[in-house]
């Protein structure tokens, strides 16, 4: 075997390792049509992601048949258009939304729970309610009292201060379609919050990013953020003074690589 025949097939077994865009090969001094027509679709459903409005009855219908009751709200962007120009408006609930939410708060909970469009509802029709449906046996295991699950419409993750505070939560956890990439338009983010209200850091949430089919899987991510969620409230405290520390209580080496470990 010649050295540019070692040279591709190493290049090979790395392309096959990842999602990445290497070892494309190439046709004259351009890629080759399949990989110039890969790119295009993908950057195609990176672009509906972020434009594809979020079907709200049906996100509804799937968390009340996990037993969860919800409310739907809309942040201070009127329509897409505005909210992809004025993050700032994404972050702050409408009149009618705020005035909702006080209406429905009561006792203080332990718990708020929003999901939220953000920038691809595709992630969240196919993500939040498996992500739920594994979390709901450690919330209910843990005897949190919780608000009503919030469906955010033109959302951004802050405006889980926002929902959080009027509903007197002690935490908030926004399940929230992240920014497409060009391999992941279907990625779901999870932010919490200890303490939430409006003026609070990204320093101040935890993050628990790519969870989806193939990347963190929705029961692995169910199970991290049950132990945040615990331990932000024990704690009380949340972001860059809370580390992640789940994967100690797993033990099989399956699991640990699934949680990239």
């Amino acid at each position: 075997m010649s050295r540019e025949d070692e040279a591709a097939g190493a290049w090979r077994r790395l392309a096959a390792l990842t999602p990445a865009r290497i070892a494309l090969g190439r046709a004259g001094s351009g890629l080759p049509t399949r990989e110039v027509l890969r790119f295009s679709l993908a950057h195609a459903q990176a672009r509906d992601a972020v434009h594809t409005p979020l079907d709200v009855e049906a996100v509804r219908e799937g968390i009340t048949a996990l037993g969860f009751e919800t409310l739907v709200v809309a942040s201070a962007a009127p329509d897409r258009a505005t909210y992809l120009r004025r993050p700032d408006l994404g972050r702050r609930l409408d009149e009618d939304s705020a005035a909702a939410l006080a209406a429905a708060a009561g006792n203080p909970v332990d718990l708020a729970l929003v999901v939220a469009d953000g920038l691809s509802a595709r992630a969240v029709h196919e993500g939040a309610v498996p992500l739920l449906a594994a979390l709901a046996p450690a919330l209910a295991g843990a005897g949190l009292s919780l608000a009503p699950v919030v469906v955010a419409m033109q959302a951004r993750v802050a405006l889980g201060d926002a929902v959080g505070a009027r509903l007197k939560a002690r935490a908030v956890a926004v399940l929230i379609g992240e920014r497409p990439g060009l391999s992941s338009p279907d990625s779901l983010g999870v932010y919490l919050t200890f303490g939430p209200r409006p003026g609070r850091t990204d320093a101040e949430r935890n993050c628990l990013s790519n969870v989806r089919a193939a990347g963190l899987r929705p029961d692995l991510a169910a199970f991290k953020l049950s132990w945040l969620i615990d331990q932000a409230l024990t704690r009380e405290l949340t972001g860059v003074s809370l580390k992640d520390e789940s994967d100690r209580l797993i033990e099989g080496p399956a699991e640990r690589q699934a949680l990239g470990r």
